[in-house]
């Protein structure tokens, strides 16, 4: 396998409605970005890029199917090789990994790996139908099953197994709108307290609004590359990069329908005993088998362990605040049952920046410096490639560049881990990006 570099990206202003451009024209604002930011002209990057993967996660929001090729072709890359993928929630997470994937077997040395959604073009509630078509059709749909529902049984089991409590959930939230209040790509950034969160509206108790991200239209894009293709970037643009090399990549699924996952011992990290679970059922609906075996696989490859010590901050799939506690554990940041605390703590929250806590352990691992989905936004097929951009930018030290501001700019980190999530847990991702010394 090669090295691959993850060289150059580009993010489009998520909202909650981009009435003003189509979803071609969206992506290639993230593909000229990085144009300029390679100082490339498109005749050069034409020359270098060697095709693309395109990820989009339901062809139901653009009314539109093939809209992969329409954006190819948009972009001007046709006939150069490209094809779509699609895995719910995990979309861009999947895509960011098969370009990975293309170039690391040597099939490509320079790769565009881009995602996009446009869920404005439906009401609320009909894109909470499409994507409620992502479960059992057969089984979970037909009883009246919705994500958010889905979501709040999950939490509900978390609670009661581990004494998970609303306050903890809510102040994922805090945290994740406070961060984004200084990344002006976010959609919804915002100084909220844990009562405000407490007291909007409920969705599926015990969330709120607040405590789930919003619909989104957006894209992003990442160049991949060889340390061939880097170099003919380089000569290209005639300028010194700052590739950050992608680590480590593992993906986990489990089985659509909550009810068939068996119970089972838990799969151990190398910072891990079988003593820690003595008494833990697992997986049961409080935890998810996927993103711990994405984790698993991630760090196997990246030489990962132990990630509390070994990583500097994580981008996570916080579509829910519960499923942010929920993946604490399934990433091994701390225990199984602990996730609660592990927030009330305040490992996860960014150093530097006033939330409104007395917190223990302030900005140990920072979680979701960007935001995350709570904040910025959730255009599916986007938001792994968005997670990646931000990773990117926090390792290249290139946040006050692309933000306007260094609030949330980590100081030196070395390595940040990325993870997108699908369903109710059926694909997981987790990619391990690092700044080589």
């Amino acid at each position: 396998m090669k090295n691959v570099y993850a060289i150059s990206g580009g993010v489009s202003k998520f909202r909650k409605s981009r009435t003003d451009i189509t979803f071609q024209a969206m992506v290639k604002e993230c593909f000229d970005y990085i144009l300029k930011d390679l100082n490339l002209e498109f005749k050069q990057a034409y020359e270098l890029i060697d095709g693309s993967v395109a990820s989009y996660f339901s062809d139901h929001f653009q009314r539109q199917l093939m809209a992969g090729i329409m954006v190819q072709d948009f972009l001007g890359l046709c006939p150069k090789p490209g094809h779509r993928v699609e895995g719910g929630g995990a979309t861009g997470g999947i895509c960011f990994q098969e370009a990975y994937k293309a170039v690391a077997s040597g099939y490509m040395d320079v790769c565009l790996a881009f995602g996009f959604e446009t869920m404005s073009h439906v009401k609320t509630w009909k894109g909470n139908e499409f994507i409620a078509l992502a479960s059992d059709t057969n089984f979970d749909y037909p009883v009246g099953g919705f994500y958010s529902g889905y979501y709040a049984m999950m939490v509900m089991r978390h609670m009661h197994e581990f004494g998970t409590t609303t306050d903890q959930m809510a102040m994922v939230s805090v945290k994740n709108h406070r961060n984004a209040c200084f990344n002006p790509y976010a959609q919804q950034p915002a100084e909220i307290t844990v009562k405000d969160v407490r007291d909007s509206e409920m969705v599926a108790y015990p969330l709120t609004r607040l405590d789930i991200c919003a619909m989104s239209d957006g894209a992003a894009a990442v160049l991949i590359a060889s340390e061939k293709g880097l170099k003919k970037i380089e000569k290209a643009s005639g300028k010194k990069l700052s590739p950050i090399l992608i680590k480590g990549i593992g993906r986990g699924t489990d089985a659509m329908r909550m009810s068939d996952r068996p119970h089972g011992k838990v799969m151990l990290l190398p910072h891990e005993s079988a003593s820690d679970y003595k008494k833990l059922k697992y997986p049961g609906v409080h935890s998810f088998r996927a993103g711990r075996a994405a984790a698993a696989e991630a760090y196997r490859n990246a030489g990962i362990k132990n990630p509390i010590d070994e990583i500097d901050f994580v981008e996570l799939h916080d579509a829910y605040t519960s499923s942010e506690i929920q993946t604490y554990e399934d990433l091994g940041l701390c225990k199984y049952g602990e996730g609660g605390k592990f927030v009330e703590k305040g490992i996860p929250f960014m150093p530097g920046i006033n939330y409104g806590f007395k917190l223990k352990e302030h900005g140990k691992l920072p979680v979701n410096p960007s935001g995350g989905l709570l904040a910025c936004g959730h255009p599916v097929g986007a938001t792994g490639l968005m997670q990646a951009v931000f990773a990117l930018w926090q390792l290249q030290g290139t946040i006050g560049k692309h933000f306007g501001s260094t609030q949330l700019q980590l100081k030196s980190p070395r390595r940040g881990l990325i993870h997108s999530h699908a369903g109710t847990g059926t694909y997981v991702t987790v990619s391990i990006m690092e700044r080589e010394e």
